[in-house]
């Protein structure tokens, strides 16, 4: 299957074939011409499938059928929605450089929050046909004035998990409000948890279904492993593996801005170029950051979750996972950074005797064994402790498992009374 025989125009193969895509994957072959007919779409894909390019080139299609003379400011005809800065500079690199070998390119408007918003407003002067966008600062935008929505023809909902995790689903439904009833609807998702279903549910009107499930021999070539180490001992130990491996670069998740400033620290001082990359930085800094770790400027880039979804990075050999990640889903989002496009890739997950009890709930959630390893010179001496009280499943404190707030105070209401009527 060629992309020409999915109904593209010969500019947009073209301009594919430059950036390296010659053969579409089974997302993008089930989903273009599906998007090209104009028909809603619900797609869901595993991670590194090339789903950005699976609405990218069809979306660029649609928009130079319909581009006409019309005078006056550029209306938005294209909305894509994302949950992060880099997600939404990732997607805007990639519409841009297809669209450099159209004959009359689009202009693709790239705008997130994080930064000031007189550079955006000044870039939307003269409008735009796509804008890239978080939702936060899109209503910014429009309440400035920078942009109306009511052209909008198609609308890009790309990791819409993601985007309800991080609490905007009411940002998401003002956007929504804004929008013409009539358009053409494409979401994407990872997971389908009910809130995303029903927002699913809400947003489609009798939607292609794309999923596309692990085949046989289709697994990305990534090697588990899980090292049972001390606390203490985890950075000793990653410049170890660093040495013993000669990895050119590594992805190495924490679970705080603190440890990520740490770490990095630590590894910069043992002569390891390393550089920290989290929410805490300014937007030019992370830019920067990550491009530069791109570029194998640097050899380490020490993250947050902020880099779990939607970053792709060529040839990237190894992900560690410093600390383990809060959700057994994050779990497989963090190593789908390694062993993307066929290249083979290594996923080291520190097991300390705390976070034991957290692992075996992400094996028995992603239906993983992954034996124990144990490093000459690193052996463990600690033992897990007892799980806690506000603790009695064993969950290890995963996401959506851990008590609430509420669950705190019944708690302590009812220790209170206990206490009372002794």
């Amino acid at each position: 299957m060629s992309f020409t025989s999915l109904g593209l125009s010969s500019a947009l193969v073209q301009a594919a074939s430059r950036l390296g895509m010659t053969t579409p994957t089974p997302i993008q072959a089930a989903a273009i011409p599906a998007a090209l007919q104009g028909c809603d779409l619900l797609g869901a894909a595993q991670t590194g499938s090339g789903k950005t390019a699976a609405f990218a080139l069809p979306l660029l299609q649609q928009l130079q059928q319909q581009q006409g003379a019309a005078a006056g400011p550029r209306p938005v005809r294209a909305l894509v929605l994302v949950p992060t800065r880099e997600l939404a500079a990732q997607v805007g690199e990639v519409l841009r450089s297809l669209a450099q070998q159209l004959p009359a390119p689009p202009k693709v408007a790239v705008v997130f929050g994080g930064v000031s918003i007189n550079p955006q407003m000044m870039a939307l002067r003269g409008g735009a046909d796509v804008v890239v966008a978080t939702p936060g600062r899109l209503l910014d935008l429009e309440q400035h004035n920078a942009l109306r929505l009511s052209a909008v023809a198609h609308l890009v909902l790309d990791e819409a998990d993601r985007l309800l995790d991080l609490g905007f689903a009411d940002e998401l439904q003002r956007v929504l409000a804004l929008l013409p009833a009539q358009r053409q609807n494409l979401f994407f998702s990872a997971t389908f948890p009910p809130a995303v279903q029903a927002l699913a549910d809400g947003l489609l009107r009798d939607p292609v279904r794309v999923q596309v499930p692990s085949a046989p021999g289709s697994e990305p070539d990534i090697t588990q492993r899980a090292i049972a180490v001390d606390a203490s001992r985890r950075t000793q130990l990653l410049r170890h593996l660093i040495q013993q491996h000669d990895w050119s670069r590594v992805l190495v998740f924490v679970a705080t801005q603190y440890a990520a400033d740490h770490v990095a620290a630590k590894l910069y001082q043992a002569g390891i170029y390393a550089t920290p990359l989290h929410g805490g930085l300014s937007q030019g800094a992370r830019r920067r950051a990550l491009q530069d770790f791109k570029d194998e400027r640097w050899q380490v880039l020490v993250t947050t979750d902020l880099a779990a979804r939607g970053i792709d990075i060529a040839q990237l050999p190894a992900v560690v996972n410093y600390d383990l990640p809060r959700s057994a889903v994050d779990y497989v989002h963090r190593i789908g950074r390694t062993g993307r496009a066929g290249e083979a890739g290594m996923a080291v997950s520190f097991v300390t005797a705390a976070a034991e009890p957290h692992l075996r709930l992400i094996e028995k959630r992603q239906g993983l064994a992954l034996p124990r390893e144990q490093v000459p010179g690193f052996e463990p001496t600690e033992t897990a402790a007892p799980a806690p009280a506000t603790d009695p499943q064993g969950t290890g404190g995963i996401k959506g498992k851990r008590p609430s707030k509420k669950d705190k105070l019944r708690a302590a209401a009812a220790a209170k009374e206990a206490a009372a009527k002794d």
